[in-house]
């Protein structure tokens, strides 16, 4: 008998400003409501909560003691769904949008990897997927969006790489 599989995502970003700066005012306000309508997508299985305080999202929790960094990481039933939560809702505005809200960051800071049905993946789990990928590139350990054959959205509407993807 073969294991359910489902699809962990990490994505990283460090913000211009610190979150209560009015520079991201914008992008803080909206995220109750994007992770949200995540959460309420056909295919959302998990994501990494903060403190459940309104308006702040995953936003405590720090990378390398840099309160400017922040990350999501979720659980999807297959690559399909996460896909169109990426792109066919409001959150592809947002991502769009993320130049005004996110510095341009020099490597790859979004890692999918496959994970037991029932896993929840730690932060430092997804950091560890996440160096994989910038080291070695793509791999059944560790990758982007051109690894999975079932995704299709992201080469329609991808923009060019340039702040926190």
């Amino acid at each position: 008998m073969t294991e359910a599989l489902h699809l962990a995502e990490l994505n990283v970003g460090r913000l211009l400003a610190p979150t209560d700066d009015p520079r991201v005012a914008e992008f803080m306000a909206a995220l109750d409501r994007v992770n949200g309508m995540g959460k309420r997508m056909p295919g959302f299985v998990w994501m990494m909560e903060g403190s459940g305080e309104p308006g702040m999202g995953n936003t405590e929790t720090k990378i390398d003691g840099d309160p400017q960094y922040v990350s999501n990481l979720t659980v999807w039933e297959n690559v399909e769904s996460l896909e169109h939560f990426v792109w066919n809702t409001v959150h592809r505005s947002f991502y769009e949008r993320r130049a005004e809200w996110f510095e341009v960051l020099g490597g790859m800071h979004f890692v999918m990897w496959w994970v037991p049905a029932g896993h929840r993946p730690t932060l430092e789990e997804g950091l560890d997927r996440l160096a994989h990928l910038q080291a070695k590139g793509d791999s059944d350990r560790a990758f982007g969006w051109s690894y999975l054959k079932e995704a299709q959205l992201w080469k329609t509407h991808a923009c060019a790489r340039m702040a926190a993807e």
